[in-house]
Formats: structure tokens, sequence, C-alpha cells
């Protein structure tokens, strides 16, 4: 650190001249970065994909389908029909190479308010192009237009509003707390000005990125979320050390014991903020990965501003950051944050108990945490798409059904009089599941229902080309398919526990299952397989750093657990705000990725906190080896300004709570909340308490001599 301390004071005019130029050619890239975002990231490599290419590419399923509700209002059903034909040929004629499907000539398309037709398409298409297209001849009033890629595009736009609003909310904010902070104009603005640099440069690099990877909408929230405040954290504290510094010593050795202390705090800080996000890519699913990969670059911009760019401007501003004062000098509030500190440590039992009493009322409403895998529910309710998806889902396709697609491979094919017995017996055999409604084979799509009458019907020249449409359709080679309809909600443990067992079955036949209840059992299987790993990783690698940094296996635990305590009181207050509906909340389950996000994210920015006060308090124990004074001199001296760290993280990020994609509020919200709980009733009561009792244990580290007080 002493080098790099050093090299930037010699060196900070280049360092200047280098972030600007990279500002420059980053920020051009940055604004491409929304246009390229698509698809919520929750994607696997696993037998549901497989399975999709099957369909797509051998049974002619359309890559994607777009849908088009039309509302009858006061329209008489002669009025109505004509309205739905007269815009369909319209569409027609615009060539947008899909098959039509007209609620017409297809009965459970249509009743007597609502009617939908489905446009398959082949090929993958511009969302936005196409879209634009069908909106210009449909009457608004008459029909909307919906589907996966509608409904994709729309979070999309709400992203990046939610992001405008975000910003609007918390930057303010954030900015009145560092004047409060600092009180003059310099020292509050530059910790908003290594944020913006953060987000542009981080974001253009993911814009690189993205051109070699897929990246998930929710990035352009999480990623900015993560780096704008972990940013402004790392500015804010170490803008505050060299402050202090600056009244013991000169500009250049002040710079210098910054980048010593507070810069070691900031690397060690980011390290376990790495390793949770690295843990989280374990997990093989998308969205994991793409918040890790974002995750990582704006924090490494962030580290790379803090330690850089922001010592140069410090450098280089000379005396001007302690001029133009804007509200008056603080009065120094170290003595009463020490009598704090004392009051706490007279009562370090009771103080303790009280604390974790706290925390355990608040884990309790965990244990009615239900996680569900976030769809069309992740769409602000204002948006026409998500209206008319639902009022579909709702008046034709059943809310508690799903459909499974089996594919089953037979070496000899299944046209034979054997082979078509077996997709008889193999259509018996899962109809014996009592969550399966119907099985649709060759038979279902024909009169015949007896395997050998339908292979002389085949044999038959003059019949075998009635049936030849109803064979593609289930059978192409050696593959057969067979769509099976369950009476269970895609996302139902019912629909998981069956495929599981189907999947445990030993089959005659080599099958492969594909469908929404396939898509959830996958994501679920993956991260309940994963988790622990997750966790270990976590939990293993910020102990070893954390012992590392201050020489104890003491404070590590200690941190580790309080963590682990915090967190689980987290998710328990976010159960009740929102599958209580508290506070204006919609009523909604958890998101399925919310807890691995949150805990990845959070066991790393607490520790930013951990470890700037016990690196204070271990630099006090270092000088006088008392550990009752030195925690109360480590929580004098970073407590007002860690308070006010946490208060910009809380604004930050909580900012989202006003947001409209629900997964996104709910991350928002968690990582507010998680972050409230640790400055307050960990920070001020747990620390200061535990570092009482256990006393010099603290910094107990086996093989060592543990350091005897100073007289």
């Amino acid at each position: 650190m002493k080098r790099l301390a050093s090299f930037i004071v010699r060196s900070s005019k280049y360092i200047l001249i280098f972030w600007l130029l990279a500002l420059i050619a980053l920020g051009y890239f940055a604004l491409q970065l929304p246009s390229m975002l698509e698809g919520d990231g929750f994607r696997t490599d696993g037998e549901y994909e497989q399975v999709q290419s099957l369909l797509e590419n051998d049974f002619n399923f359309p890559d994607s389908t777009l849908l088009l509700l039309f509302e009858r209002g006061k329209k008489t059903t002669n009025e109505f029909e004509h309205t739905i034909d007269s815009t369909l040929e319209q569409i027609e004629q615009l060539d947008l190479e899909a098959a039509i499907d007209s609620p017409i000539e297809n009965e459970e398309a249509i009743n007597d308010t609502y009617a939908y037709a489905s446009f398959h398409f082949e090929q993958p298409i511009e969302t936005n192009d196409v879209r634009e297209e069908i909106n210009s001849v449909i009457n608004e009033e008459d029909a909307t237009l919906t589907g996966a890629p509608i409904i994709s595009e729309d979070i999309n736009k709400a992203s990046q509003n939610d992001l405008k609003r975000a910003e609007l909310i918390g930057v303010p904010v954030a900015l009145i707390i560092l004047i409060v902070a600092f009180g003059t104009v310099i020292a509050s603005l530059l910790p908003l000005v290594i944020g913006g640099i953060t987000i542009i440069t981080g974001f253009g690099i993911l814009t690189l990125i993205g051109r070699y990877m897929d990246l998930s909408i929710f990035i352009l929230n999480i990623a900015p979320m993560i780096g704008l405040a972990l940013s402004i954290d790392f500015a804010l504290l170490f803008i505050n050390r060299y402050r202090e510094e600056l009244n013991k010593q000169d500009k250049i050795q002040a710079l210098m014991t910054t980048i010593t202390t507070a810069g070691r705090s900031i690397l060690f800080s980011a390290v376990c903020v790495f390793i949770g996000l690295g843990a989280m890519s374990v997990i093989q699913v998308d969205i994991f990965t793409n918040i890790a990969v974002g995750g990582t670059v704006v924090i490494a911009a962030a580290v790379l501003c803090s330690l850089t760019l922001l010592p140069a401007l410090l450098y280089l501003s000379g005396g001007t950051l302690n001029k133009w004062r804007i509200v008056p000098a603080p009065k120094d509030t170290t003595a009463r944050w020490r009598s704090f500190a004392r009051s706490v440590m007279k009562r370090p039992v009771k103080i303790a108990t009280a604390a974790l009493i706290l925390l355990t009322a608040g884990v309790l409403p965990i244990y009615n945490m239900d996680l569900t895998i976030p769809t069309i529910s992740s769409l602000p309710e204002s948006y026409e798409s998500r209206a008319a998806y639902e009022t579909i889902e709702e008046e034709f396709m059943g809310g508690d059904e799903s459909t499974v697609y089996a594919v089953a491979e037979r070496k000899d094919g299944w046209e034979d009089e054997e082979g078509l017995q077996e997709i008889k017996d193999l259509s018996d055999d899962f109809k014996d599941s009592e969550i399966v409604n119907s099985v649709d084979t060759i038979y279902t799509a024909t009169d015949i229902t007896d395997p050998s009458e339908f292979a002389a019907a085949l044999e038959n020249e003059e019949t075998s080309g009635q049936l030849t449409p109803a064979v593609d359709q289930f059978i192409q080679k050696n593959q057969l398919l067979l769509p099976i309809h369950l009476s269970a909600e895609a996302n139902s443990s019912e629909a998981q526990d069956l495929l599981e067992d189907w999947e445990e079955t030993d089959w005659k036949y080599s099958l492969q299952f594909g469908g929404q209840p396939k898509f959830n059992e996958e994501i679920y299987t993956e991260i309940s397989d994963k988790i622990a790993l997750t966790l270990t990783i976590i939990l293993l690698s910020t102990f070893i750093i954390l012992t590392i940094a201050f020489r104890s296996i003491v404070i590590p635990l200690k941190a580790i657990l309080m963590n682990i305590l915090g967190l689980a009181s987290t998710f328990g207050v976010l159960v009740w705000l929102f599958q209580g509906g508290h506070f204006g909340l919609e009523s909604a389950d958890i998101a399925l990725i919310l807890p691995v996000i949150v805990f990845s994210l959070v066991f790393g920015l607490s520790m930013d906190y951990e470890v700037f006060l016990i690196s204070r308090i271990h630099e006090f124990y270092q000088q006088t080896g008392d550990n009752t004074k030195a925690t109360i001199e480590g929580l004098a001296s970073t407590s007002k300004i860690i308070t006010s760290a946490a208060l910009i993280m809380i604004v930050i990020t909580g900012a989202f709570a006003f947001t409209g994609v629900l997964p996104v509020k709910q991350i928002g919200i968690g990582i507010a909340i998680a972050i409230l709980i640790d400055a307050t009733i960990i920070r001020l009561l747990l620390v200061p308490a535990l570092m009482q009792l256990l006393g010099d244990w603290n910094w107990w580290l086996p093989f060592t001599k543990r350091r005897r007080k100073q007289n």
C-alpha cells in the first residue's frame, strides 16, 4: 500500500488524464447497455433447454409467440367478430412471417367477453419493430398486444424507468447526508463524482462483456444499486480518514497514511463482496452469473476509482477540500459516541440479550416464507401487457394447470404395431399420476384408439395420408412427443415432485422432459443443490480473510455469526412486508433469487462496516493492548462516519422501494433492511457488548502469544 500511495502522489496528473480518457471511451459504450439486455436471466443449461430445442427444430414449435387480446365491450356478436376479422386481415398484410391463429376459428379462444389471437414466429424477431407494426393497425380500445417477448421488453423499459426514479430519489438524499457529514462543497460532491464515474465505466465494460455473453435486464438495476452505494461509501470513508490525518500532518503524508489505512480497509471490504459474488456464480442460473459479473465489474471500478482517482483529486484539490462550507461546522461528536460505547459496555449481558431477542423476533416470520420464480408479476400492474396476459390466463388458460412435454426416443421408431402399442402403454403410465388430467397422443388426435387398427390404417394407402398430419404432430423420426396436462400449477411442489419421480423411474426408453414445470424444477433443483456450496465458500473465505486481517479467529467467528443472524432477521421482515402486504406493498411471494442474492451481497457489504470498525479498534489495541479502551475509542472515532455510510447505503438501495419491477424492489428493500439492522442492532449494540464480554480473547489466535496490556 505504501508503494501505491507513493505512486499516486507522484503521478496524480497522469492518473487524472487516464481516468478522463477512460470515461470518454467507456461512456460511449455505456449508453448502449440498455439495448443489449434481454430476458429475466432465469435460464440454466439442462434438459429443459434440450427439449425446447427439439420442440422448435423437430416438432415445429414457434420460436416466439405474441398474443392479441380483444375485448368485446358493448359490441354485438357480429360486430365483435367483424372487429377481430378486420384487425387480423390488416395484420396479415404486414407480412410479419407469422402463423396467425384466429379466435373465430378456435372456440377455446373466445367467450362472451374476450377473445385472443396468437401470432407464431418460427424465427427470432425484433420485438419492438413487430410491436410497432401491429400497434399501427389495431385500435388500442379494442385490442392489446401481449406475450412473453412483449412482457420482457416492457420489463426492460420499466427497469430503465426504475433506475432513473431511484437515482432521482437516492442521489439527492445521499448528497444531503454527505453535506451534513462533511459540511463543505468539495468534500460532499467528491463521493457522488466517484459514484457517477464508477457507474459509467462499469456500464461501459459491461457493454463490451455483453457482446460475448447474454446479460439479463435485471442487471440494469442491481449493478448500479451495488456500485453506486459502495463507491460513495468507499469515498466517504476515505475522505473522512484523510481529513482526520490532515489535522496531524501535511497533505502528502496525510494522503499516504489514508491510502495505507483506509485504502487497506477498502481492499479487504471489496474482497469480501467479491467472495459473495463469486460464490453466487457457482449456481448455474444465468441471473446469478449476470449479477456476479455485473457486481464484480462495478465494484472493481469502485475500488480503482477510490484508490487512484479519488486520492489524485484530493491531492490536486490542495486546500479547497475544507473550503466553501455551506453548513456550520458540526460539533465533535466523538465524546458522545465514546459515552454511548461506555454505557453499552457497562451492561454487556443485558445489551447483548436485548439485541438477540430483537433479532430473533425478526427471524420468526421466515418459517412462512413462500419462494417463487418471478414471472409476469415482475412487471408493474400499470402495464397493459401484464393486464392483458393475466386476462388471457384467467379467462382461457386456467391458472391451476400446466403442461409437461415428454420426448421419448425408440431406436426402431414408433410407427410399427409394437411401437404404437408402446405409445399407448407409455401414455397410460403417465396417466397413473393423480395430477395428470390427460395426455395428448396420436390416438387423441384421431378416431382410432386401438394400436393394431392404427398400424393397419398406416399401411393402407387410402387412410395413411389422412393420418400423416396427426402422426407428424407427435412423431418425428425416432422421437415421440407426448404433451402431458397437469392439474397443478407449473410452480407447485406437486408438479416438481412428479417430475422428480418420473426422472428417477427406470423407463424402457430414453425420456426427456420439458415445459414450464420442468423449467421450474430445474431452477429449484440447481439452487437447492448448490446453495450449501455457495454458503460454504462465502463463510469459509470470509473467515480466512478476516483472520488474516485481524490476526484473530474470534473476531471472524463473531462477525460471521452476527451477519447470519442479521440476515435471517432481514428475511423474516421481508416475509412480513411482502407476503403480508404491509405498508402499501403489493402482496406477493418472495422471489426465489432474493435469499441467494441478498445473502451473497449483504454478507460482503455488511463486512465493510465490520472491517472499518474493527480495523480502527485493532489499531488502538495494537497501540495500547487494552481491549476495552480500544473498543471504546474505535467506536467513538468511526461511529459517526459508519452511520453516515450506512445511511447512504440504505438510501441508495432503499430508493428502489419506489420502483415497479418486483424482484428489484424486493432486493433493494432487502439490502436496505439488512444494512439498517447491521448498522444499529449489530454494530452499535452487539459488537461492543460482545467485545467487552470476551475481553482480550477477542484477539486470540492459536499458536501465537496474546499481547498484554500496557501500563
